[in-house]
């Protein structure tokens, strides 16, 4: 985040910046407001907060004439040498009349596989800062928020929110600390790729990162699908994957990030955990590799019966309790379990 000069005004101090001791602190400082009494919510819990509403969005087919499912050849193989994920908690710390300042924490992790043990890789990046829409606060707010002992991101920056409801403003913070999220995640990600030749299993889309949708040792695994990436007449062969079965390889571009640091990567959908009698979003992962240059077909197909092979391998021992055990690797749901207890 301190990338972010033009939108972040650093505070130096060795204070605690978590959420209940930056909390303690607004309320101390803005005695003129009423503090929060209640067990916050968090904005990820919401039911109405930001999302990405759903769409369909063609993209250009590498393999084959149509698309079409694909029988993986080849037994499971566990390959992958270490598990990137990411994590936020995006909560209300104070309101300022019907301004919201929400305190965001972002945190990222590798753990690394030696001898079947998951050990962290380097440090985890775990970094706190307040949200808030600064020219909707008074100076004596403002100036509250500065002592408080915490970054503070002002979320109007770069964009003007659509309304001044107070939902909608925390809409606007909930994607910032979403987009920090996403910065942290590629920032440990770059710095793998840098000095490790090991491969690495992400969770999430990999082409937000020109240095980490290029390199060969990243694998991306997306586990939801609010965007599909497919015309309407391939829906049918997505949902109609059986365990072991792919799609074929198309090429896709990044979304939510400035186009200059995306980078098209090779994409396809695997089930890992068969959807009869469930929805056809059950088992189903969309992958995402680096892609070749003048990639042959036979070179295309080899590479994602590979990949695949290694994804369907991550899902012994199963990610239980987890409700998206059916999609999540183990070492993922490692990575999570490591972020909460640290952030």
């Amino acid at each position: 985040m301190g990338e972010q000069g033009d939108t972040l005004r650093t505070v130096v101090s060795a204070t605690d910046t978590s959420f209940h001791a930056v909390r303690r602190r607004l309320s101390n400082a803005l005695r003129d407001t009423a503090p929060l009494t209640d067990v916050p919510r968090a904005l990820e819990l919401s039911e109405r907060g930001a999302r990405e509403a759903p769409a369909l969005r063609e993209a250009e087919l590498l393999e084959g004439r149509k698309q079409a499912a694909r029988r993986l050849s080849g037994d499971p193989e566990a390959r992958f040498d270490a598990f990137l994920d990411g994590s936020q908690l995006t909560l209300v710390a104070h309101w300022v009349g019907p301004v919201p300042v929400v305190h965001g924490t972002v945190s990222a992790v590798i753990r690394r596989r030696l001898d079947r043990r998951l050990t962290t890789w380097r440090a985890p990046i775990v970094r706190h800062a307040l949200y808030a829409p600064v020219p909707l606060l008074s100076r004596a707010a403002a100036d509250a928020l500065d002592a408080a002992g915490v970054d503070v991101v002002d979320t109007m920056a770069q964009r003007d929110p659509d309304t001044a409801h107070p939902f909608a403003l925390q809409d606007l913070a909930y994607l910032r600390v979403l987009a920090d999220r996403e910065r942290v995640e590629q920032e440990l990600a770059e710095q793998w790729v840098a000095v490790e030749d090991g491969l690495l299993f992400i969770d999430g889309g990999i082409a937000g990162s020109a240095k980490v949708a290029a390199a060969d040792n990243v694998v991306g695994v997306v586990k939801t699908h609010q965007t599909l990436h497919a015309a309407p007449e391939d829906l049918q062969v997505i949902a109609g994957l059986a365990v072991g079965e792919r799609t074929g390889v198309v090429r896709i571009a990044g979304s939510r990030v400035p186009r200059a640091r995306s980078r098209a990567v090779a994409s396809w959908y695997l089930r890992t955990a068969s959807a009869a009698g469930r929805d056809p979003f059950f088992g189903l992962v969309r992958i995402e590799v680096a892609l070749a240059t003048n990639a042959q077909p036979a070179t295309l197909t080899k590479r994602a019966d590979d990949v695949s092979r290694w994804v369907l391998a991550e899902r012994t021992p199963l990610a239980i309790p987890d409700p998206r055990w059916d999609r999540m690797a183990y070492g993922i749901r490692d990575a999570e379990e490591y972020l909460r207890a640290v952030q």
